[in-house]
């Protein structure tokens, strides 16, 4: 029987952010990667101002629902944090926030955006995780949550703040993410990919462990020779080269 998205989500779990990398787009040469980027030249997985906050809860794989905050603006004030919660409601399920912060830079740093309040609301809607490019805070609270939170830092306060926009493209630490995207992360970081690539990514990241695990297996079997890893790295098992 065929599995269902949201259980295609959840296997996707058992894998880490760089392997689900290596069948989006790193090794365009393979042929379990599906080359749906040009992995260098295109924003699809982030880069090192952000950081994992709870690595011990594992990978998170979800929908993305996205959303822009900044400082209050005078002329605009049409949209609040309740439409975020409308977003991830009417999403598909799990999903995971990517907010999105554009403060000015003299404060950009001392932004404790998502608190206790607001991870509890998200949670309770189906969210597994926050991914946003500046800081947030009430880490201790929110660990016993078991959401995820890949952030620039922590910080302990805030001012006014309001949202700016809601399912809109967003650029988070060097990854552009629109809604309804799947975004996978962990404590290496994380990628992104197309919704209608969910099977193929996990079918390929399946055959990909299946066949690294292989590979290490014979690597770590006791020490070798040049020769017999350069056999193991071209798809043969070592023995076959030992005595040639």
């Amino acid at each position: 029987m065929a599995l269902t998205e949201y259980e295609m989500l959840a296997e996707l779990r058992k894998y880490d952010t760089p392997s689900i990398t290596n069948v989006v787009a790193t090794y365009p040469g393979n042929p379990l990667c599906l080359g749906l980027y040009n992995p260098w030249t295109e924003n699809w997985y982030t880069d090192t101002t952000i950081k994992c906050m709870f690595p011990e809860l594992g990978a998170m794989a979800g929908y993305a629902v996205t959303c822009v905050y900044g400082l209050p603006d005078p002329n605009y004030s049409e949209l609040s944090f309740m439409d975020v919660v409308d977003a991830l409601d009417v999403s598909k399920k799990p999903t995971i926030l990517a907010l999105q912060q554009k403060f000015p830079s003299e404060i950009a740093n001392k932004v404790g955006l998502a608190g206790g309040n607001m991870t509890a609301a998200m949670k309770s809607l189906g969210c597994l995780g926050l991914i946003s490019n500046g800081p947030s805070r009430d880490i201790d609270e929110i660990r016993p949550m078991e959401f995820q939170n890949l952030l620039s830092g922590i910080s302990p306060g805030h001012g006014a703040m309001a949202v700016h926009a809601v399912n809109v493209p967003v650029s988070i630490a060097g990854m552009d993410v629109a809604p309804g995207e799947i975004i996978h992360m962990d404590e290496n970081g994380a990628c992104k990919f197309p919704g209608d690539q969910l099977n193929a990514v996990l079918t390929n990241v399946e055959a990909l462990i299946a066949q690294e695990g292989d590979r290490i297996g014979q690597l770590l079997s006791g020490p070798k020779t040049a020769k017999q890893v350069r056999a193991i790295f071209s798809g043969h098992t070592y023995s076959e080269d030992e005595d040639g």
